[in-house]
């Protein structure tokens, strides 16, 4: 693979992740959208088709890595860093173009729901509200969580420890079974296995932290977040923001540790 076919597929890859993954978050979260509410399940087999989508699409290009956790530990296991800045750039430019899609798709929704006085406060609404959005501007702004992930429980090393856990089993899962012939990103079997075990980790770990298992995922929307002209869009809580960062990078290299010692 060239460096202009990993950074193409990347970026298209991330992308569609991003636009379908973030586009059921929009869904279930906005006051506007017909499945407004549907639930917790929704958002964990939407991301698990999300990426099932996006690895079918882009694996002949560049391996379909889509999360630098990936990339760092497909790295770890061969040894060979060369392409590592040109996954990584693709994927956090194509997280950013997928969450900017989400925002076109979704444009009446969001200035519906943040320009409506229960989400958002102002005359006439409860003072509830108007203090909810008060606490929301020091950190997760009402629509974030359509962007990237936060916290049910603020507490750091929880917080990161399950990131960490989510992504080990994630990454695992790729390196001993969803690898193509080659060792270098998924193959179509790899695409299903680990759009399930996504699905998986969303159901089973997903509850503490939204799930980011990926940097990319998370950074290139809240990076989107803070510069879109949402109104009454909140803050955008960088102070969370290096935990799912950290944490799938973590996660990743341990992963690799691990298949390197026990599967190698």
């Amino acid at each position: 693979m060239s460096s202009s076919d990993i950074f193409i597929g990347e970026t298209i890859g991330t992308a569609i992740l991003i636009l379908l993954g973030g586009g059921v978050c929009a869904a279930v979260t906005l006051k506007a959208s017909k499945a407004r509410n549907a639930g917790w399940l929704a958002i964990t087999f939407g991301w698990g088709f999300a990426v099932l989508t996006a690895v079918y699409t882009t694996a002949p290009l560049s391996g379909a890595h889509l999360n630098p956790a990936v990339t760092l530990a497909l790295a770890i296991k061969d040894g060979d860093w060369s392409n590592v800045p040109v996954y990584w750039a693709g994927q956090i430019l194509g997280a950013m173009i997928g969450a900017g899609l989400v925002w076109i798709a979704y444009y009446g929704q969001f200035h519906a729901h943040l320009t409506d006085r229960e989400i958002v406060g102002g005359p006439g609404a409860q003072d509830t509200a108007a203090k909810a959005v008060e606490a929301q501007e020091k950190g997760a702004g009402p629509v974030l969580g359509v962007f990237s992930t936060g916290p049910e429980v603020r507490v750091a090393w929880q917080n990161l420890a399950t990131e960490i856990i989510g992504t080990i089993v994630l990454v695992l899962a790729i390196l001993t079974q969803g690898l193509n012939d080659e060792g270098n990103g998924l193959g179509t079997l790899g695409a299903l296995i680990t759009a399930l075990v996504v699905v998986s980790i969303g159901l089973s770990l997903g509850g503490p932290t939204g799930y980011a298992i990926n940097p990319a995922r998370d950074l290139g929307p809240r990076i989107v977040h803070t510069l879109l002209p949402l109104p009454n869009k909140g803050g955008s809580d960088w102070g969370y923001a290096w935990i799912p960062v950290a944490g799938p990078l973590i996660g990743g290299a341990i992963a690799a540790g691990i298949y390197n010692v026990a599967f190698a």
